[in-house]
């Protein structure tokens, strides 16, 4: 039996591993282009020019839903715009990738994005920036939102951008800012005031608005104002005709229970103090004429006259003053007219046309015959039915 011996096993050759990928850089330099001007500063020297002559910026921005202030792209904009022209600098962006998906039941968009900014000096060479931006939005501005997002922080991190006035040591500048971008900060500043006073004026207007509305008074629920709802009579105005209604029933009234009842009437209808002391006056008034004796009643006109009860000025406006005085039944015929009006207004308004025949069913007597209680009961029942039906 031949015993051949076995080769040794070869070890398997080793493959090395392939060295990690480098990380991409963030920052990449170019080169000016062949040609260009010796003289010309190169990019590193016009950021470092930027630098020097940028203003702070200051969180005057205030979020007034999650109460927060905050520096917005456009002040970043703003407070570079003037020291970029002074240097020859200018950016050109370019967005690399993009990521977007539906947030919350697709009612919103969340973005993520890469953004990559050229930054030029004279000369043409260029620093290449690449920073991510990310934001969310229930409409199509995610994307506006996001690229807004990493240009304000690339301005803040490449230049520097000094976020108060402490950041700003006077060692550091060599000299003063432009004009030119000390006049574009104060019309910054400017603008920013004005806003904040229009804002705080409008929030004044609707606050006084809110009170004056508060102080209004209320209303009744008709369809028609009363007589105590009209506005204030201008001198030289009558009276409302339910108010010389009430006055003439009260001249009219033969006794003090009568008195009462048109008393108790211009209380429900919301008559002003100033009206009810002018009725309390006439009652006053004829119960001196009746308490003085026959034999001294000075002669003349009647006590009951009808420019007593209209001579005075209140709240309700003054009526023209009559130069002869009306007698009793004067008074009560002036009453009944009065009264029949308000009666067939309140008829019309009530689409009721068989007025008189229910009138002279209910008392018995026409229209033209009644007194001025009879007419001013018999109205406030069709005020009223007509009030239940609406």
């Amino acid at each position: 039996m031949t015993v051949t011996a076995l080769h040794p096993a070869t070890p398997a050759a080793t493959v090395p591993s392939a060295a990690p990928e480098a990380p991409q850089p963030t920052i990449v330099y170019s080169p000016a282009p062949a040609g260009a001007a010796a003289d010309l500063p190169r990019v590193f020297q016009v950021i470092h020019g930027v630098m020097k002559d940028v203003m702070p910026i200051g969180k005057d921005q205030k979020n007034t839903q999650q109460n927060y202030s905050f520096r917005g792209v456009d002040d970043a904009m703003s407070a570079m715009a003037g020291p970029m022209r002074a240097h020859g600098c200018f950016i050109a962006p370019e967005v690399v990738e993009i990521h977007q998906r539906p947030r919350g039941e697709g009612k919103s968009t969340h973005t993520n994005l890469k953004m990559l900014y050229r930054i030029f000096g004279p000369a043409g060479d260029c620093i290449a920036v690449t920073l991510p931006g990310e934001a969310m939005d229930t409409g199509d501005k995610s994307t506006n939102k996001a690229m807004s997002a990493a240009l304000k922080y690339m301005l803040f991190q490449v230049f520097m951008i000094p976020v108060d006035a402490r950041s700003v040591d006077d060692s550091d500048q060599d000299a003063r800012p432009p004009a030119e971008h000390r006049a574009e900060r104060q019309q910054n500043q400017q603008r920013r005031q004005q806003q904040r006073q229009q804002n705080h004026q409008q929030r004044n207007q609707r606050q006084q608005q809110n009170g004056q509305q508060e102080q209004q008074p209320r209303r009744s629920n008709r369809a028609e104002p009363g007589p105590w709802e009209q506005q204030a009579p201008q001198q030289g105005n009558t009276l409302s005709p339910q108010a010389r209604q009430l006055l003439t029933s009260a001249q009219a009234a033969e006794s003090p229970e009568a008195f009462a009842k048109v008393r108790a009437r211009a209380e429900r209808e919301g008559a002003t103090a100033e009206f009810l002391a002018r009725l309390d006056s006439i009652d006053a008034e004829k119960r001196r004429a009746a308490q003085m004796p026959q034999q001294q009643a000075p002669a003349g006109p009647a006590p009951h006259s009808m420019s007593d009860a209209f001579a005075a000025e209140g709240a309700m406006g003054a009526a023209p003053a009559d130069d002869g005085y009306r007698t009793g039944p004067d008074a009560a015929e002036q009453a009944a007219a009065e009264a029949e009006s308000l009666l067939r207004v309140a008829a019309s308004k009530a689409n009721l046309p068989t007025l008189d025949r229910d009138f002279e069913m209910a008392f018995g007597l026409p229209i033209a015959q009644a007194r001025a209680d009879q007419l001013d009961m018999f109205r406030e029942r069709i005020e009223a039915a007509a009030g239940g039906a609406q």
